[in-house]
């Protein structure tokens, strides 16, 4: 039988040449928000690895939207010029480049990764975080600024302008982050917003600013729009897979074309059930009750694993995000386990019978 994984996928005018999607995911070697010789190299390696999508880490659309000082940002049009490069090596795979667009609300001002992620406050070349409401992340988090309705609309014209940049570079998806604790997923959360205006309380309100985000977008960008969301907090009184399938009916009526389905990391104290395909039932559940396409995430590592998603229609996609750390070339090693005869660069055509 015809892999399902290795089938074309169309979203509006868009095909993909299969269902495997590169996660975005942050590398922390930007500078200044502009993209290196290290994203060339990363993205473009996963392009010549056989990826459908391969898309850009959360990219801030402000200088105060940004995880670290060393995050992707497209907040100038030189931010965009300096994409172009990438997008056009990517385009010349077959390959379709997205990008991540994003603000970390109060997750932002941190240090990276391998020197332990702690806050970076202003005297170390951090800044002061903005949130829903004055809430820290946690105990060693400074006390983010509750967000004016000033502050509100400058970060809506700022997700437009970004989308607007995200067509000059050359990308052909943009992808909304609403998941992982950051700006728009605190809007979402009854554990991060406790505004007591029209943005806060219920449900209607808690999604109001994410929806005003999400039209701002699309109606200024012409291609496929995902939206990535944590389907669950996996905490007492967060947001949860019911809010999740009301939210997501919305935003298919705004006219997202992809949900891309993950979880957690809004606060620390969080129980995650964490094990192979644990997000899946969440994009089953919103493609089947909501009728939009998703994508699964999360500890999805093995081909026939991945197959068995798309084959059974849990999910339209799967985002590969540690593996293809691990493994650049995964989907040209997964068609050979699967037996789908794809296409390889020709520069490694002498490769490709070798087992």
């Amino acid at each position: 039988m015809a892999s399902k994984l290795f089938s074309p996928l169309r979203l509006r005018e868009l095909e993909f040449k299969n269902r495997i999607f590169l996660s975005p995911m942050c590398q922390y070697s930007s500078e200044n928000g502009m993209p290196t010789d290290w994203h060339f190299v990363h993205l473009g390696s996963r392009a010549v690895g056989g990826a459908a999508l391969v898309m850009v880490e959360a990219t801030a659309v402000s200088p105060e939207g940004r995880i670290s000082p060393w995050d992707s940002g497209l907040w100038s049009d030189e931010h965009a010029q300096a994409f172009k490069g990438i997008t056009g090596f990517v385009k010349k795979q077959g390959v379709v480049p997205g990008i991540q667009l994003a603000h970390a609300g109060r997750k932002a001002s941190t240090d990276v990764p391998w020197r332990g992620e702690g806050p970076l406050f202003e005297d170390a070349g951090g800044w002061q975080p903005i949130a829903p409401s004055p809430l820290p992340f946690d105990e060693s988090s400074p006390k983010p600024a509750e967000m004016t309705r000033e502050d509100m609309e400058k970060v809506i014209f700022q997700f437009a302008a970004g989308a607007r940049r995200s067509l000059e570079a050359g990308f052909q998806v943009v992808e909304i982050h609403m998941a992982h604790g950051y700006l728009l997923h605190e809007f979402l959360s009854p554990l991060s917003n406790q505004r007591a205006d029209e943005y806060g309380g219920g449900l209607e309100n808690r999604v109001r600013f994410p929806l005003r985000v999400a039209r701002a977008i699309r109606e200024n960008w012409p291609f496929p729009l995902f939206v990535r969301i944590s389907c669950t907090d996996w905490a007492e009184g967060g947001w949860d897979l019911e809010q999740s399938l009301v939210f997501c009916r919305w935003l298919k009526e705004i006219g997202v074309d992809l949900v891309d389905c993950s979880s957690g990391a809004l606060v620390p104290h969080a129980r995650i059930p964490a094990g192979p395909g644990y997000q899946t039932p969440f994009a089953a559940a919103i493609r089947q009750k909501v009728g939009i396409p998703t994508a699964a995430v999360g500890l999805i590592t093995h081909p026939v694993q991945a197959e068995q998603i798309v084959a059974t229609g849990q999910a339209d996609a799967v985002f590969l995000a540690r593996e293809m750390l691990r493994d650049p070339y995964w989907p040209l090693h997964a068609a050979r386990t699967l037996n789908a005869d794809i296409p390889w660069p020709p520069q490694y055509l002498r490769a490709k019978a070798a087992r």
